[in-house]
């Protein structure tokens, strides 16, 4: 089960991307909004990730006008690790070298069958770990305010 939310900006590609999911059989949890009405990304992309945290959902997919908001935003939820993306490459990279937990879209960048394939290869790629999970514990230690070298 993956996690789904979007600001007002973001909510015509939120709403893409679930059919897109749906196409693939792939289950989601919508965290809003489903309005069209002027709202705080922070509100919704944190509702979705505090939903990965609880473990009730895998991974998030954000969106908001640019993806940059939204995903400056989840990434201050503790243990998040959202990339914001234009590229499927990008996504791919996030996950494999990142355990990005998270990933932001924004609705004015890209396009709807951009977004699709960018979806597609952060859902379907693996955390590669070894010297990158290294790395990712450090990121977390940073997190916990601790002292890395």
């Amino acid at each position: 089960m993956y996690a789904i939310a979007s600001d007002h900006a973001g909510l015509p590609l939120k709403r893409s991307i679930e059919e897109h999911l749906k196409e693939r059989g792939i289950e989601y949890k919508d965290y809003g909004t489903d309005t069209e009405a002027s709202c705080d990304y922070a509100v919704f992309g944190k509702r979705a990730c505090d939903a990965v945290m609880r473990g009730e959902c895998e991974r998030a997919i954000l969106c908001c006008g640019t993806g940059v908001g939204i995903s400056i935003a989840a990434n201050k939820v503790r243990g998040i690790r959202c990339v914001c993306c234009s590229d499927p490459y990008s996504a791919a990279m996030g996950r494999r070298h990142n355990d990005a937990n998270a990933l932001a879209i924004g609705a004015r960048v890209v396009g709807t069958e951009l977004a699709n394939f960018i979806v597609d290869a952060f859902l379907d790629a693996a955390f590669e770990g070894d010297r990158h999970a290294r790395r990712v514990g450090q990121i977390m230690a940073i997190e916990r305010g601790e002292e890395i070298e």
